[in-house]
């Protein structure tokens, strides 16, 4: 609980720097985004290293600044720059010599993109600039990445991460976008209530709880049909990855998915385009 604390005030910090970066998006134009770029690879720094730490149970403070992943030497500051560091010192530390883990600059790298992504959308999209959904969107994908990643390298979603992003989301949703309580409760209790049912039949064999209480995150954030959205494409897209395991050789038919990784990607898109899907399915249909 102490680390997601630091994480929660360490999302207000770049919160309070995007909205001083925002002003001078007139001035700086497509510089803005580079900007905007940099601020994502330090906040997908800093998940790095609280999703590290938050597996070996190691407290932020007991070791100051982060710390090699090998040997734990304390990283001078010149290593410590996100992305820049890794590149500059070909992926290896400068003490140990042993490679630093290829996650680290992906996430990096790969937070600095959907910040950017954020940005893009709600200024150049919307055509508005709303700093309270900004901040939640920012909020949300930040969660995503955490539930992505750790899921993925541990097959494990943290119930107290889950039940602080349903806590958040809920409020957020109800007091800055107005979204509708039916409708949240209603996308949790059918995504919630779906992946439940495969839990209790299959006794946890084809879904974990971590997936269970995700939907219901996945419900609260996305509301009912965004939730649908989500489910449809997490299982489209983890049946096709299962499928290039398979033709591949690199998995066989007992080999468990971290399915909360696909699920983190449908909520991602479920965001963004699940109004657009929504709306086309209906056009099909009518």
């Amino acid at each position: 609980m102490f680390l997601l604390m630091l994480w929660y005030n360490s999302i207000i910090k770049i919160f309070s720097m995007l909205n001083i970066v925002y002003h001078f998006y007139i001035v700086l134009g497509w510089g803005f985004y580079l900007v905007l770029f940099f601020l994502g690879t330090i906040l997908g720094s800093f998940l790095n290293s609280w999703i590290w730490r938050t597996r070996e149970n190691i407290k932020i403070f007991t070791t100051g600044r982060s710390v090699c992943y090998h040997c734990h030497r304390q990283l001078l500051w010149y290593e410590n720059i996100p992305l820049f560091s890794c590149i500059f010192l070909k992926r290896q530390c400068h003490c140990c010599h042993n490679f630093i883990p290829l996650r680290y600059p992906l996430v990096e790298f790969f937070a600095g993109v959907l910040l950017v992504f954020v940005g893009w959308h709600h200024i150049e999209v919307l055509g508005k600039f709303n700093f309270l959904w900004w901040c939640r969107d920012i909020m949300f994908v930040t969660f995503l990445i955490i539930i992505f990643v750790y899921d993925l390298l541990y097959q494990e979603i943290l119930p107290s991460l889950i039940w602080l992003g349903v806590t958040l989301g809920f409020l957020l949703n109800y007091y800055i976008l107005g979204y509708s309580v039916n409708t949240m409760v209603a996308g949790a209790f059918v995504a919630g209530g779906f992946f439940g049912l495969q839990y209790l039949i299959s006794r946890g064999r084809w879904i974990g709880g971590g997936d269970v209480r995700l939907g219901v995150l996945m419900g609260i954030w996305l509301g009912f049909y965004g939730t649908l959205v989500a489910i449809l494409f997490a299982y489209f897209s983890g049946a096709l990855m299962a499928i290039i395991l398979l033709l591949t050789k690199k998995a066989n038919s007992k080999t468990a998915i971290p399915f909360g990784t696909f699920l983190a990607l449908g909520t991602f898109v479920a965001m963004y385009y699940g109004g657009q899907v929504v709306n086309w399915y209906i056009g099909l249909i009518r």
